[in-house]
């Protein structure tokens, strides 16, 4: 199940990189997408849960959450937007320290010089990935920015949700966060939404947007979960760490996009970063809702 919900994340950047380049609007795709996931995510918890109650103290931080799912979902779709599938895959190497960084911030954890290492390291590499393109100043530095963003805003929502996590089911709150993060992205996609075309699609488009819709937001909540459940979170973690890896395997392969020396470069700061992150700390990482 861990390694199978992996494989779903990493591909979905590639899914969604091929939609945005066949005729799909960014936060067109972004809107539709997340309202049908969405809606098979409650389905399957009304009958699970029975409720969606929370407690009126713990609305806040609910709403923190589903703020930072709508601007994760921003940064995400315009990110693939400007830049490639496999440059996104590699940034998004960098979660785990920006959840040890949040986490450092909320004096969850206090830093060691092992993680300061992993950070300067992990970011150093994102510096090589952005500065890679054509010898220079990569001309997709707003997407490699962006990307950098939603690495950023995905682990402060993982480490925002950690106290709801205790008190509620994964599911619930997952499915909370989904519906409040759908609503502010639905309206600001509106324009697009209006002259979004789909005469032109054709059988892959489909398949791919009916992929990204049950794979790496609806099947993946359930696998992830019931994974968590059955072996742990410092585990499960561990096979999240693989998602970057795959999502570039998928670029290359699917797109038949390609790495320049510098981007390897950059790819392989990030690894060791994320492998000296795991030594100094084993976080419990939430879903991706991607």
């Amino acid at each position: 199940m861990l390694l199978g919900t992996v494989l779903l994340w990493a591909l979905n950047v590639t899914a969604t990189r091929y939609l945005l380049t066949h005729g799909f609007r960014p936060l067109a795709y972004a809107t539709i997408r997340y309202f049908a996931a969405t809606s098979l995510f409650w389905a399957f918890t009304a009958q699970r849960e029975r409720s969606f109650r929370i407690r009126l103290s713990d609305a806040k931080l609910v709403a923190l959450a589903a703020l930072l799912i709508f601007l994760n979902q921003l940064c995400f779709v315009s990110s693939i937007h400007l830049t490639t599938a496999s440059t996104v895959g590699l940034v998004l190497g960098t979660t785990p320290v920006f959840v040890g960084l949040f986490a450092l911030l909320a004096r969850i954890e206090r830093p060691t010089s092992t993680f300061w290492l992993a950070a300067l390291l992990s970011f150093f590499g994102v510096g090589l990935i952005a500065g890679g393109g054509s010898g220079g100043v990569s001309s997709d530095v707003l997407g490699d920015l962006l990307a950098v963003c939603t690495a950023a805003t995905w682990a402060a929502y993982s480490v925002a949700i950690a106290p709801l996590m205790r008190r509620y089911s994964p599911f619930r709150i997952s499915a909370l966060v989904l519906v409040l993060g759908w609503i502010p992205l639905a309206l600001v996609a509106i324009p697009q939404l209006t002259e979004q075309s789909f005469r032109e699609f054709h059988t892959l488009t489909w398949l791919a947007l009916a992929y990204a819709i049950v794979g790496p937001l609806f099947l993946t909540n359930i696998l992830w979960f019931t994974a968590i459940g059955r072996v742990g979170p410092s585990r499960a973690s561990l096979f999240a760490n693989l998602q970057p890896f795959f999502s570039v395997l998928f670029a290359l392969v699917l797109l038949s996009e390609h790495l320049n020396r510098w981007e390897i470069a950059g790819g392989v700061a990030i690894a060791v970063g994320i492998v000296l992150e795991r030594v100094w700390h084993h976080p419990a990482h939430a879903v991706p809702v991607e």
